[in-house]
């Protein structure tokens, strides 16, 4: 088997990682790939979005299977497109791709389907905005229509900075006006073969920049599987009322797929609301649970695009996992890029994993910062509290000019684990 995986993230080199044990894999490839995935496959200059070179690239190289990682390509088509070559794809088809890059399609979906998920208004009239935004009181939520990486979205009690929000995304997009959901955030990924599905573990990730979930959203700083607030009573809960009624309602619609469906949840005094769906692995989520997983990822992809998801049984593990992200100075504003990263040691699987996500290698052979947020580092052990401990003593082996991390991941479960 010859897979292609998409992206140059954290994300990637996890799958990548995960599937170079695999016994069925023959040939690896990561377009663009990064400083990390290098080590574990061919990396090929490829722009995630010149589909045309990446079927000119399957077709020399004898590749099968295509993982897409990040949401551009998948909101693109890309899935159609490559799929109309023969190659076996994993991910959403055009129309399912609207699930996460369209707000209002997928609030809609929701709605149809009886979903519990937030109240929310479009709009795409500045003054209307203004006028509604102004007429309110409380904590409000503002989300931009269309893919933002995780950063369209702003929660606040001040109107005068949810309106310029606002007015800022009502440019070129269109928003959503959300009532402001009071719990605890969980992601939750199903892996879907087109009928069947397999629900993984919880996870939680850290959005905020700063301590105590204080601060500017970001792509995520960090991330922990499972979640132990999470009890078979909740997650039954979510399951019955969620993810069941979802993959449904996709029967229904003709919206299924191989792939990865994330459910982005609330968990509210008054139950589990969707947040949001996403068509992909998440990022930094997947870095916590792949590790997790104890099956042949081979084998996974395989069933995944064969349709034969329902031969497949998941072993519980009885490990958790925390990933902290290590980011560039500045990030998620402005911030430099090309900065040296000191050599890292080699240190055992047991103890942590790194992933690389923004780097390059220069023609030197060192490992330079490419973006924003630039090394995923994660720690195992039988409870988060040592998963935590072992993520934090790995992190102290990245080391260039600016990097940064939360110091807090995982710690308002810690009451929970010593309880």
């Amino acid at each position: 088997m010859k897979v292609l995986i998409i992206g140059s993230g954290a994300r990637e080199h996890a799958i990548a990682w995960k599937l170079n044990k695999s016994n069925l894999i023959s040939g690896l490839y990561i377009a663009p790939g990064n400083a990390g995935t290098d080590a574990l496959g061919t990396n090929l200059p490829i722009n995630p979005m010149d589909f045309d070179e990446i079927k000119k690239a399957c077709r020399e190289n004898g590749i099968q299977y295509v993982i897409v990682g990040p949401e551009d390509p998948l909101s693109a088509g890309i899935v159609d497109d490559l799929s109309a070559e023969g190659l076996k794809v994993l991910g959403p088809h055009r129309d399912a791709a609207k699930l996460e890059s369209s707000k209002t399609f997928s609030k809609q979906f929701m709605k149809r389907y009886n979903i519990p998920t937030a109240e929310a208004v479009e709009f795409d009239d500045k003054k209307k905005l203004k006028k509604y935004i102004t007429e309110k009181n409380g904590k409000w939520v503002v989300k931009k229509n269309g893919l933002a990486a995780g950063k369209g979205v702003l929660e606040s009690e001040n109107k005068a900075e949810l309106i310029s929000f606002g007015m800022n995304i009502l440019k070129n997009d269109t928003l959503l006006v959300e009532e402001f959901l009071e719990g605890y955030e969980i992601s939750l990924f199903a892996l879907s073969d087109g009928k069947n599905y397999l629900v993984l573990p919880p996870c939680s990730d850290f959005k905020k920049a700063k301590e105590g979930d204080t601060g500017p959203n970001t792509g995520g700083m960090g991330s922990i599987c499972p979640v132990p607030w999470v009890d078979s009573e909740l997650n039954k809960k979510i399951i019955d009322e969620i993810v069941v009624p979802t993959f449904n309602g996709m029967n229904r619609e003709g919206l299924n797929y191989k792939g990865v469906l994330f459910f982005g949840l609330m968990i509210t005094e008054k139950g589990p609301k969707v947040l949001e769906y996403n068509v992909r692995f998440g990022d930094p989520e997947t870095q916590a649970f792949l590790p997790l997983i104890d099956a042949d990822f081979g084998n996974l992809l395989e069933a995944m695009m064969e349709g034969t998801l329902d031969m497949i049984s998941l072993k519980e593990n009885p490990l958790s996992s925390v990933c902290v992200v290590v980011a560039s100075q500045g990030y998620p504003a402005s911030y430099k890029k090309g900065v040296k990263v000191k050599p890292i040691p080699e240190i055992s699987e047991e103890k942590a994993l790194i992933f690389h996500a923004s780097t390059v290698l220069d023609k030197n052979g060192d490992v330079l910062t490419g973006g924003g947020r630039c090394f995923s580092v994660v720690g195992m052990d039988e409870d988060l509290i040592t998963a935590a401990s072992r993520a934090y003593n790995a992190v102290q082996f990245i080391q260039f000019d600016g990097a940064w991390c939360r110091k807090d991941i995982a710690k308002k479960f810690f009451v929970d684990e010593e309880s």
